[in-house]
């Protein structure tokens, strides 16, 4: 009986870590793609992708983290080309991919995107929308912070806003390069939990960095 107890053991045991390096795998392969999306199309492809991989791993949370960011990153794209219109339709999908993570795992990462849906949000009409919305994702910005102070793309997303806030309004392009280059250190000291944890931004902050080298 132990004998017959222990082979099963050992079966199950097999069987969880090859499911395991399966969804690393999977997992790890789409990640890659954000890299290569350039358009609001390219994004939603990959985020149908990755709910895909979330409606089969319902105790993961990175899945719908990153079907999140993808609708993020689409909006963001057409922010850029000033077709604001569609901004709120874009944060509304990455909203509820953010629920379906926050109900496994909180933490700073998913705090985060929960800020940059705030501001999509407020880009909508930034005058009609910075006292909800604006005040909104200041104010989670610094949630996340409190629960990872040395998380780059915190550093990232701050370095972002100081940059693009006109003067007037408390931002400064000069504070704004100060704050990419401590989430540039950031970046360089920081290590993921998992290899399928979130491991973006670095390229945008040497980005800004080489832009007002030249």
């Amino acid at each position: 009986m132990r004998k017959q107890i222990l082979s099963f053991t050992l079966v199950l045991f097999s069987l969880l870590s090859f499911a395991q390096s399966t969804y690393e795998k999977v997992m790890k392969e789409k990640i890659a793609k954000i890299e290569t999306c350039k358009t609001p199309e390219d994004f939603q492809v990959l985020a149908n992708d990755f709910q895909r991989v979330a409606d089969k791993e319902k105790g993961k949370w990175q899945p719908n983290y990153y079907a999140a960011f993808s609708y993020i990153q689409k909006g963001r794209i057409l922010m850029r080309e000033n077709k604001v219109q569609g901004l709120d339709e874009v944060a509304d999908q990455a909203q509820k991919y953010v629920d379906e993570a926050k109900t496994v795992d909180n933490n700073a990462e998913v705090q985060l995107l929960q800020k940059m849906i705030y501001s999509l949000k407020m880009m909508v009409n930034p005058m009609e929308r910075y006292m909800t919305f604006g005040m909104k994702a200041t104010e989670q910005l610094a949630t996340a912070e409190k629960l990872d102070p040395n998380n780059p793309r915190i550093a990232l997303i701050k370095a972002e806003d100081v940059y693009f806030t006109p003067e007037q309004y408390g931002g400064s392009q000069k504070k704004g390069i100060e704050l990419f280059k401590l989430a540039l250190e950031k970046f360089n000291s920081y290590t993921p939990k998992t290899e399928v944890d979130p491991n973006w931004g670095k390229s945008e902050a040497e980005y800004f960095l080489n832009q007002t080298s030249k």
